[in-house]
């Protein structure tokens, strides 16, 4: 029926539109038409006739949503457009209430220690027929809860410790270590309820959903209640997984100590990235465009990207592991190869319905027409189960703050581990700095401006004799995780102890800061640097109206019900507070009365083992003692009692108290709120120290290393650097200064090809790296690793490196080199830098050569872009003649040893390396001083070296042959065929 309704649709042009609502309207009234009794014959047949429909129309609108995604182009169109998705909603809800009658109750058979599953329609807490078996309440309890979050390990609180129950209690023997028993009807296993945080970051980094159920009913409350001796109430409290690990329950603050210790703060390790990837096929221009959006809750960080992409996927693979992130969210129909490759790369997927791809981030509040209209429509696919994901975990907000700016996430370069740019670059104090400046590495900038702008700011750095910036570094040091801290907040789960060291912080920064002031404005001539200092303290001044209302000592120690001095804003917390006094008051005018029953005018209430106002009486005097006094306990000396009157009202007391701390709580969460309200300015602050960080990064770099400020030409492509050094392997030689110097000439209009040839661990590959991390360096803002430089700015730097074959996706070694360089021949333009690794050695020779020399002349001849290309192929050398004026020869210096005399002469040579780039080709590469570094045995090197001589020869002999062919062919009278006879033979 949705068949012939969409052939319908797409018959008449100028009808489609309403011909497609008048379809939907259709299925809605056959959807949700209820009037037929129940008790009719046929009711069945009628219940699965309107869930088809419901599907129809699910169905329906979802081709209609898809077809008007980008058709409306006024606000009246857009809203009609979004009043249509709502309804879609509404006949999918149809659809999985049908769905759901038929589909079995979720079984705890595999929990309980029967294996005879329970039928559905038992009650629970009936027994079975059939086994006898009876749940206790808070088995049901907990099976009630389980039953709507099957895919979770629950962490049910129970008075001092949490429990795990069935399969839960398995895994977390397992991943925790702890035991784990049988408990009436379940396997069961228990934490204490302080390392609560360890336990649920345990579990979360082996890839399970963890969920916290907490008690909602204190003792003395439910003691007041008509249901005295049923079960405490219990609800789910929170979730987590790798990329929300945001709360109080997982807050790695530990309550120890002074708090404002940097040290009191256990960092986490990465970044907790979250994905969401959604593909489009264009079938007529056959173009894969991928959407994606990426984002980091914790601390409110939002990227989005889209992209063409080839068959290969190689721009996403890329991007993937760029980001690395912990779980991505992908659509039910995504294509088999991107779904492949996704999870080769070891990440958690959730797999959603592709309906809410097209249609839930129009049924949120954020949707809105403004937003949506500026994004590509992939984008607005991956929004709406990024939403929906977030939702779950109470983690929606964060988009609502950071929809103000959505970066796109461009260029591609990696660097996390010792090793790599970003470890020689990481001098930074700061986890939000550190975070930073991983992003510049990644992202390097393409406006000369604001590369200049940073280059003056790490040149003032590095020659500024004012004492504000060592002032200004000093406050830096010992900072807890700033950027963090205020996500926690934003999302009302942090701690009091977390509050009160964010605020203190950012407190404390803003007074030095504004302190440095006149000196910031006077010292300081860097733009970058002034406007960051000068605008800070006024973003960070709102973070002492909220310190000053809080209690340092009930905020250290949690203690929220003296958390405010002042509570005139807090009225609920005020009278609560009084009607405490109140109950005190009478309890202890009511002494008065003791003491004349008792006649001792000098007695006092005690407190013993936390019982409060007790009553000593010796026991020699207990006969004076009325009889409805109740005995609370007693010893050899004395007996202590409560009057009626005490008893009545301490529990009175109790309640209040519990009743105040839940008064508290509730106004916590609305100053969290109020505070949450500043969230994007707090974190503007927290960015400009960031900044800050990185530049005081790039300068002690600079100073250690003695790096030189590049030049950076705009609207010239060129690459020259003057005395160029490898920046890591510098750093990792440490003091030994022995890396050699090498420079570069690339220049788009002149020479713009280096075909680099030479011995085997010459240093080629070296070089290459080392002209690419320059680059990069000039374009982030960062000195270089050089004598003089001058980088024109470039697009991307494409490098295809290394041989290696993918099994998983079913790729050889020479597989893999052709796509990853038809992904660079479609991608690289003119302002490109392209990097190439011998490539073409993944097949035969003749074969290899082909594919090189075509690659690289299509790269000289059509793409223009500079090009440094290594290879050991000779033939490829012979481009220098065809493009003279863009295409150089050079290899890296050594110097040959003769081998020592032997009877057959076949000795390899002894190869020294001089690490140094010159003009000119190589006539060999020789292999085999590889061979001899190798240790491979000395026949073997002996008869390698025989057979290389012996080929060599056959090889010299028929480019002999071809050269005199070729000259004899040119040849036009008899005197200089003469010559050529005399000359060549």
């Amino acid at each position: 029926k949705m068949h012939t309704s969409v052939k319908k649709v797409n018959a008449s042009k100028s009808s489609k539109k309403s011909s497609t609502q008048t379809t939907i309207s259709r299925f809605f009234t056959s959807a949700n038409d209820k009037s037929q009794p129940t008790d009719q014959p046929g009711i069945k047949r009628h219940e699965g006739r309107g869930k088809v429909r419901a599907l129809c129309a699910g169905k329906a609108l979802l081709v209609y949503s898809v077809k008007t995604l980008h058709s409306f182009h006024t606000i009246e169109s857009y809203q009609q457009f979004k009043s249509n998705i709502h309804r879609m909603h509404e006949a999918f809800a149809v659809f999985k209430q049908h769905r759901l009658k038929s589909k079995p109750e979720f079984s705890f058979s595999q929990f309980a220690k029967n294996t005879v599953i329970k039928k559905s329609s038992e009650e629970p807490g009936v027994p079975n027929r059939r086994t006898k078996t009876i749940y206790t309440p808070l088995e049901e309890q907990y099976m009630e809860i389980k039953k709507q979050h099957a895919d979770t390990v629950l962490c049910v609180e129970c008075g001092y410790k949490y429990r795990f129950f069935g399969e839960d209690a398995e895994i977390a023997a397992k991943e925790l270590n702890i035991t784990c028993h049988l408990d009436h009807n379940f396997m069961t296993a228990s934490i204490p309820t302080h390392r609560l945080f360890v336990h649920v970051r345990r579990l979360v980094s082996q890839g399970y959903k963890v969920g916290v159920v907490k008690q909602t009913e204190t003792t003395a409350i439910k003691a007041s209640g008509t249901n005295k001796s049923s079960l405490f109430t219990r609800q789910l409290h929170a979730l987590y997984t790798k990329s929300t690990l945001v709360g109080e329950d997982v807050n790695p603050l530990l309550k120890l100590g002074d708090l404002e210790q940097a040290e009191d703060v256990v960092q986490d390790s990465g970044n907790s990235y979250l994905m969401c990837v959604s593909e489009s096929f264009d079938k007529q221009s056959k173009e894969l465009t991928v959407g994606m959006v990426v984002v980091q809750p914790s601390i409110g960080d939002l990227m989005v990207d889209c992209f063409k992409d080839n068959v290969s996927h190689s721009e996403l693979e890329s991007k993937v592991l760029k980001i690395q992130p912990v779980e991505i969210l992908v659509p039910s129909d995504l294509s088999e190869a991107t779904e492949r490759l996704l999870r080769n790369i070891s990440v958690q997927l959730h797999i959603y319905a592709k309906i809410c791809f097209y249609t839930f981030f129009f049924s949120f509040e954020i949707g809105s027409y403004s937003l949506c209209m500026g994004l590509e429509s992939p984008i607005i696919c991956c929004l709406g189960p990024v939403i929906q994901y977030l939702t779950e975990f109470k983690l929606e907000k964060i988009l609502l703050c950071s929809r103000y700016s959505l970066a796109k996430n461009e260029n591609s370069t990696t660097g996390s581990v010792k090793g790599s740019l970003l470890w020689v670059l990481d001098h930074t104090q700061t986890p939000f700095g550190k975070r930073l400046l991983r992003k510049w590495v990644s992202q390097p900038l393409k406006s000369v401006i604001d590369i200049q702008a940073r280059q003056e700011a790490v040149a003032e750095i590095l020659c500024s004799e004012s004492s504000v910036l060592p002032s200004l570094q000093s406050l830096l040091t010992r900072l807890p995780d700033l950027e963090r801290g205020l996500g926690s907040i934003y999302h009302k789960k942090c701690s009091t102890q977390e509050f009160y060291l964010i605020t203190s912080t950012l407190s404390r920064l803003s007074a030095e800061l504004q302190a440095l002031m006149p000196a910031i404005q006077s010292q300081l001539s860097s733009a970058l640097l002034k406007n960051l200092l000068l605008d800070t303290p006024q973003l960070l001044n709102p973070a002492h109206n909220f310190l000053k209302v809080l209690d340092e000592k009930a905020a250290k120690t949690g203690n929220k019900t003296e958390m405010f001095v002042d509570l005139t804003d807090f009225p609920v917390i005020r009278n609560r507070k009084e009607e405490i006094q109140s109950v005190l008051s009478d309890i202890m005018e009511h002494r008065r009365e003791v003491r004349l029953v008792l006649k001792n005018p000098s007695l006092d209430y005690t407190t013993v083992s936390g019982q409060q106002f007790l009553i000593e009486v010796k026991n020699s005097m207990s006969s004076i003692v009325p009889a409805d006094w109740v005995k609370v306990n007693s010893t050899k000396v004395v007996g202590r009692y409560h009057t009626p009157f005490i008893v009545e009202e301490h529990r009175r007391l109790q309640q209040l108290r519990e009743q105040l701390v839940i008064d508290c709580n509730h106004e916590w969460i609305n100053f969290l709120q109020l505070f949450g309200d500043l969230y994007y300015i707090l974190k503007k602050a927290v960015c400009h120290l960031a900044t800050m960080d990185c530049l005081f990064s790039l300068a002690q770099v600079a100073k250690e290393n003695n790096y030189c400020r590049p030049e950076i030409l705009e609207d010239k492509s060129q690459i020259l650097i003057m005395a160029g050094k490898h920046p890591v392997i510098t750093s990792l030689m440490g003091d030994e200064d022995q890396y050699v110097p090498n420079d570069t000439h690339l220049q788009g209009d002149g020479k713009r090809a280096m075909i680099i040839t030479g011995p085997n661990m010459g240093g080629k590959s070296s070089y290459i790296r080392q002209v690419a991390l320059v680059t990069i360096m000039a374009q982030l803002g960062s000195f270089v690793p050089a004598r003089e430089a001058s980088v024109g700015i470039v697009d991307g730097i494409y490098v295809r490196m290394g041989a290696s074959d993918n099994i998983s996706r079913g790729r050889s070694t020479f597989m893999e080199e052709l796509v990853e360089a038809s992904d660079i021949l479609a991608r690289a333009t003119s302002r490109s830098l392209v990097i190439l690794d011998e490539l073409g050695r993944g097949t035969s020779t003749h074969d290899g050569i082909a594919i090189a020399y075509a690659a690289l002349e299509s790269f000289i001849r059509d793409v223009k872009c500079m090009t440094l290309f290594v290879t050991h192929y000779p033939p490829l050398c012979e481009l220098e003649h065809l493009y003279p004026q863009n295409v150089g020869n050079y290899h890296m210096a050594f110097l040959l040893n003769e081998p020592e005399s032997t009877s057959d002469g076949m000795q390899p040579e002894f190869i020294t390396f001089l690490y140094q780039l010159i003009e000119g080709a190589a006539a060999r590469s020789y292999g085999l001083n590889v061979a001899r570094l190798a240790e491979i045995p000395e026949s073997i090197l002996r008869t390698a070296a025989f057979k290389s001589k012996e080929l060599e020869a056959l090889v010299n002999s028929r480019r002999k042959m071809v050269r005199l062919l070729s000259d004899a062919w040119s040849i036009t009278n008899k005197e200089a065929l003469l010559d050529w006879r005399k000359y060549s033979l």
